[in-house]
C-alpha cells in the first residue's frame, strides 16, 4: 500500500508532507484546499505502476505517467501547467508504496516529457485502483467512453473514462472472499436491488425483484452505490487495489454514509487501501467512532493554513468543518426558549 507522500509545487499545493498512511485515510479542508489534487496525484502515480510493463505494455513509466497526468488534469497547454503558478521551483512529487520509492521533478517548460523520474517499486499489474469522484458516472457511462475513444477530447478526465472502462468489464462468476461478498449484499440492501447493464440497450438499469428500470429515475446516491457494488461484483478490485474515493457524501443520506464507510471498514480489513477526501462532518465523525470502536489507525491530513496531520485513533482534529459545526450548535443553544 502507499506508506507516505510528499508534494511541493503541485498546483494549489505548496508543500505537502502526510507519513504513517493506514488502510483508510481522510483528507479534510475547504474548498479549492487541494483535496482533490492530492487524490488525483497518488491516483496518476499508482496507476502508473499498474500500467506500467503490464501484458505488451510498450511504453516507459515516463511516458505513462506524462499521459495519466494530462489526462487527469487535462492542462490547457503542457503539463508544466500543473506547477503552481506562484513558484519559480519545479513541481516535486514523490510517495512510497510497500517502502518503495517513486518519485518525479519537472518545471513550468515541460511539455509532454517528464525529465526525472525514479522509480524502485516493482510493476502492480496484478492490481487495479480506481477513483471515484464525486459525481455518479452510470447515467453518462457511454458519453465518457465517445468523448474519450471516438472524440479525443478533453471533458471526462482520466479518473471518469478509467471508472466507465472498469464498469464495462463483464462480470466474472465463483465465489468471492467473505468480505466482498459481505460488502456487496450490503451495498445492495442500501438502496433495495441491483444495477445491471443491459446489452441489447446498451444501457444501465436498476433492476428490483422483476422491475427494470430507467438509470435516468433512479436516485443519485443509488447510482453511486451502485458503482462501488458492480467494481466488487466483476472483481476489478481485489486486495491490492487502493480506491480513491471524492465526496462520498454528496448525494448520500447521513445513514447511508454510515453504513458506506463500515463497508469501506470492512474492505479495508481486506487489504483495500481507501483514500477519502471529504468536507463533511459525518464523515469524520463515523471514521473516528470506527478508528475508536475498531481500534485502527485512521491518519488525517486537515488543512488550516497548512496541511496537519492526524490521527483519528488518538483525537478528534481541529479543522474548519468541526468549527462549523460547533459554531452553529452554540449559535442554537443560545436561541430564546
Amino acid at each position: 500500500m502507499i506508506n507516505s507522500v510528499e508534494l511541493k509545487n503541485f498546483g494549489p499545493i505548496d508543500d505537502l508532507s502526510w507519513s504513517n498512511l493506514g488502510r483508510v485515510n481522510l483528507v479534510i479542508g475547504g474548498n479549492s484546499a487541494g483535496k482533490t489534487c492530492l487524490l488525483k496525484s497518488l491516483y496518476t502515480a499508482i496507476r502508473t505502476l499498474e500500467e506500467y510493463k503490464r501484458g505488451n505494455e510498450p511504453r516507459s513509466a515516463s511516458e505513462i505517467l506524462a499521459s495519466k497526468l494530462y489526462w487527469t488534469f487535462q492542462p490547457d497547454n503542457r503539463i508544466g501547467d500543473l506547477v503552481s503558478k506562484n513558484s519559480d521551483q519545479p513541481l516535486d512529487f514523490k510517495f512510497t508504496v510497500d517502502d518503495k520509492d517513486f518519485s518525479y521533478t519537472f518545471g513550468k517548460d515541460t511539455t509532454k516529457a517528464i525529465p526525472r523520474l525514479e522509480n524502485h517499486v516493482a510493476p502492480r499489474g496484478d492490481s487495479n485502483s480506481i477513483f471515484l469522484p464525486a459525481k455518479e458516472v452510470l447515467s453518462i457511462h457511454n458519453i465518457i467512453i465517445k468523448s474519450r475513444e471516438q472524440d479525443n477530447a478533453y471533458g471526462f478526465d482520466d479518473t471518469y473514462y478509467d471508472l466507465a472502462k472498469a464498469l464495462s468489464q463483464v462480470p466474472r462468476k465463483g465465489g468471492n472472499s467473505k468480505e466482498f461478498s459481505q460488502s456487496r449484499k450490503s451495498l445492495e440492501d442500501m438502496f433495495g436491488g441491483k444495477v445491471e447493464y443491459d446489452q441489447p440497450s446498451s444501457r444501465w438499469q436498476f433492476k428490483k425483484d422483476n422491475q427494470r428500470f430507467s438509470i435516468g429515475v433512479t436516485a443519485e446516491g443509488s447510482k453511486k452505490i451502485a458503482i462501488l457494488d458492480t467494481l466488487l461484483g466483476n472483481r476489478y478490485l481485489s486486495d491490492r487495489s487502493i480506491v480513491f474515493i471524492d465526496e462520498p457524501e454528496s448525494a448520500l443520506h447521513p445513514k447511508a454514509v454510515s453504513i458506506l464507510l463500515d463497508i469501506v471498514s470492512a474492505l479495508a480489513s481486506r487489504g483495500i487501501q481507501f483514500f477519502i477526501a471529504s468536507h463533511s462532518y459525518f464523515v469524520v465523525k463515523k471514521l473516528f467512532l470506527i478508528a475508536q470502536q475498531q481500534k485502527i489507525s485512521v491518519p488525517v491530513l486537515s488543512n488550516q493554513e497548512g496541511w496537519v496531520q492526524s490521527d483519528l485513533l488518538k483525537d478528534f482534529p481541529d479543522n474548519p468543518i468541526i468549527d462549523e459545526a460547533t459554531r452553529l450548535f452554540k449559535e442554537e443553544i443560545s436561541l430564546p426558549a
